[in-house]
């Protein structure tokens, strides 16, 4: 970046030039460039690290928030009783696009706005942002698909139900790398406008009112296209569920102990059904539970009940062994599974101050989660300035690898967990389509929409990209390789029968061509970025 030359003086006892950039101390600046750029790059392994264990909480908060119903009273005409149903709050659709794929993507949306924040004023939008998201697009649909491919058991097939609603997702997804590069390239090249920032950002919204018209099947403005029945149950029964205490019930709370593989969390249970009738009398306000369909009561827990869980949410943080560890066999696997929780102690003790997600449907965990992913981008940040200072590495690069892979790994458990869990392949796919929708038009848009805001006020003047031809340069070999990636999964679909799992064989093939995609797209973009073609 640009801001990083000037932070640089010339060292004669070393022959090189010093950064003068540190992290936390001044001395720092005394260590050597090698030293200097392998403790940043652990300081960003552990800042990634820190996103998963916070991903955690934030996954179990959004999972309350989407599960939510309401109770929907009618009379029935023929034995004069109330009929109480409980229907969804959230569409299945919509769900998947705001919550899942926005939640998902938060850590580079973040990283980009804060980007965008301190490049305010400049006339000049920095390469960080709009490198991190345009990499992590790469790595949603190369990488992901290929674990997502690989996931379920051998010769199980998932396939999506709701091919409508995919493709639609899928042509917003392509439109909006499209549009990316015309108002790039094409329409005011290298520079970017009020309007075009303004119409980005409200491209999201036309997908919305797509996706879920398409679910709906308006006529006139959805594809004609039949959908599969939808499972009664996306996905099986969870294992906590809630239990009777006496006349009450109660939550099973999971989340004192998160290394537990039988109580993992599964964001997409959102999915599961969560529709029932209770008939009440009006004459006697009996209520009982239809015989059809159980209706799934919600209680609020009791305070005293909050209050003992978040108490334990410190007590897990620094416990190094939980009791499902003592059981192991295997000395040196307890004494790796300690070592770990030790790493992640810090973290997890920060994170144990997130109120528990059965407060408020989930919504003060949801956002308390969101704050601490956004502190997380921006210490982000100011590492990656930090390596690109002292190992010389173009930041854009830096963005497009590794930033990208580390803050793509919330989308890269999501999928995984819906490849393994759910019965289709509706949502472990319509999260990576999605989540690149939302890279573009919120990730990109709202960046640039408060920079061209301020340059419209302050100077009447566009912004302008920095590394532009770079970043197109990105664009056009994405489009390219995500062909070839979605020519694999219609392959598989007319061949299968189904976009994921299948013999084992098939499943790795197309998982190392997946890879292999990915790769051609890093190599190629690093090498331009290097004016090396």
């Amino acid at each position: 970046m640009a801001s990083l030359n000037s932070s640089s003086t010339w060292d004669s006892n070393l022959g090189h030039e010093r950064c003068l950039f540190y992290f936390i101390f001044h001395f720092e600046t005394k260590l050597s460039h090698g030293l200097r750029g392998f403790l940043y790059f652990l300081a960003l392994a552990y800042c990634f690290v820190g996103l998963s264990a916070i991903t955690d909480r934030f996954f179990r908060s959004m999972e309350n928030v989407v599960k939510h119903s309401r109770a929907v009273e009618e009379i029935d005409p023929l034995t004069n009783t109330k009929v109480i149903k409980y229907e969804k709050v959230w569409n299945y659709t919509i769900a998947d696009i705001t919550l899942l794929a926005f939640g998902t993507s938060f850590p580079q949306i973040s990283l980009a706005t804060i980007d965008a924040i301190r490049n305010i004023g400049s006339l000049t939008a920095g390469g960080l942002g709009p490198g991190t998201l345009v990499g992590s697009a790469a790595f949603d649909l190369f990488p992901i698909h290929a674990v997502c491919v690989v996931v379920p058991k051998a010769g199980e097939l998932k396939r999506i139900s709701d091919i409508g609603v995919w493709l639609v997702e899928l042509f917003w997804s392509f439109w909006a790398y499209i549009w990316l590069y015309i108002i790039l390239k094409i329409w005011t090249p290298n520079v970017i406008t009020l309007w075009e920032a303004l119409l980005t950002v409200a491209q999201f919204g036309l997908l919305l009112i797509h996706a879920y018209a398409q679910d709906k099947r308006w006529p006139y403005v959805s594809l004609p296209m039949t959908r599969s029945e939808r499972p009664e149950d996306w996905v099986p029964a969870e294992k906590n569920a809630p239990y009777r205490d006496g006349n009450k019930t109660r939550d099973n709370y999971p989340e004192v102990d998160e290394d537990r593989n039988s109580i993992i969390v599964d964001i997409f249970s959102i999915h599961s059904a969560n529709t029932g009738f209770v008939y009440e009398n009006v004459a006697d306000t009996d209520i009982h539970e239809s015989s059809s369909e159980q209706c799934r009561v919600d209680t609020i827990p009791h305070k005293d009940d909050l209050l003992s869980v978040w108490k334990m949410q410190f007590v897990d943080a620094l416990t190094l062994e939980s009791p499902e560890s003592k059981k192991l066999n295997s000395k040196s696997l307890r004494v790796a599974k300690a070592l770990w929780k030790l790493v992640l102690a810090p973290w997890r003790l920060l994170f144990a101050f997130v109120p528990p997600y059965q407060i408020a449907n989930g919504w003060i965990a949801f956002i308390f989660s969101l704050v601490f992913i956004s502190g997380i981008a921006y210490i982000v940040t100011k590492i990656t300035d930090l390596i690109s200072c002292v190992t010389g590495i173009n930041a854009y690069i830096i963005a497009l690898t590794a930033l990208a892979a580390g803050t793509s790994w919330p989308d890269l458990v999501a999928s995984k967990i819906a490849a393994e869990r759910q019965i289709t392949a509706d949502s472990a796919i319509a999260n990576i389509t999605c989540s690149n929708s939302v890279n573009i038009y919120i990730g990109i848009g709202v960046p640039w929409l408060i920079d061209t805001l301020y340059n419209y006020i302050a100077y009447k003047k566009p912004l302008r990209i920095e590394n532009a031809a770079g970043l197109s340069f990105s664009l056009l070999i994405f489009f390219a390789t995500s062909v070839g990636c979605i020519g694999v999964l219609v392959f598989r679909r007319l061949t299968l029968g189904a976009e994921l799992g299948g013999p084992r064989h098939w499943a790795w093939l197309t998982c190392f061509y997946l890879m292999l995609l990915w790769l051609v797209f890093v190599v190629l973009s690093s090498l331009q970025v290097s004016n090396i073609i």
